[in-house]
């Protein structure tokens, strides 16, 4: 019997989403997270650091073992995000450097953008979780509340919480009609520019070099560029702060 919310066009929905793990250590854990995939209705993995995925992951992946056989492999993060248009990665610390968004806020994000837009859900690695190296890769940080600080979610438990609660929401509300963002690899070209200008300038230097990129990054990423957006910074950067290089 086929339940409503396994409609095909529920499905086309929710095949717009990539579920990205970085440096995985556990492939019982990799074969765990294809399993929630395949409960919640996703098909698309990444994974970042490997290149294969082994028997433990097969035996642990029940009923799911397709997802496993599609998954995409990447040796950086920035590859398996670059041609994504909205990245939100999931952690477990406060940060800094990036505001952290609620589990609803980060639900609210993703409905705001149309239906074309890719998106990526980033889980870092089972022991370290993500480095704010890794979160400027990352349009949006959010946050998986718990009862105490530790022990931390299992990597399969915490990716089966965000796809379930957008799996929720899938079909709940209309879908904007404007066009996505960019492309994160567009997006961080478009930062890298600002970055460098800044850096001639002065404004950037060797003792705040880190806080300011991490800002940068954190500030454009929320801005989640449009073509539109792109081409006035880039105007803004190259003709009203220094001109062309």
């Amino acid at each position: 019997m086929k339940l409503p919310y396994l409609l095909p066009e529920d499905r086309l929905q929710r095949d717009r989403f990539s579920v990205i793990l970085v440096n995985p250590e556990n492939q019982e854990n990799i074969g765990l997270v294809a399993r929630a995939m395949k409960n919640t209705g996703f098909s698309h993995l990444r994974i970042v650091g490997l290149e294969e995925t082994g028997p433990d992951a097969l035996r642990t992946a029940v009923h799911s073992a397709e997802i496993l056989k599609k998954a995409s492999f990447f040796p950086t993060l920035k590859e398996a995000v670059s041609d994504l248009n909205l990245v939100l990665a999931s952690t477990v610390r406060q940060r800094k450097a990036f505001r952290i968004l609620t589990v609803d806020e980060m639900l609210e994000k993703i409905k705001s953008f149309p239906a074309l837009t890719r998106v990526g859900l980033v889980f870092g690695n089972e022991r370290t979780g993500l480095s704010d190296r890794e979160l400027r890769r990352a349009n949006f940080v959010y946050f998986i509340p718990q009862a105490g600080r530790q022990p931390s979610y299992n990597l399969a438990a915490a990716v089966l919480l965000s796809l379930y609660a957008i799996f929720r929401e899938s079909g709940s509300s209309p879908v904007p009609q404007t066009a996505p963002p960019i492309p994160r690899k567009e997006q961080e070209d478009c930062i890298k520019l600002i970055l460098k200008k800044l850096e001639k300038r002065g404004f950037m230097h060797d003792t705040n070099r880190e806080h300011v990129t991490d800002l940068l990054y954190d500030l454009f990423g929320r801005l989640t560029l449009s073509e539109r957006d792109r081409r006035f910074l880039t105007a803004v950067f190259n003709k009203g702060l220094g001109g062309e290089d």
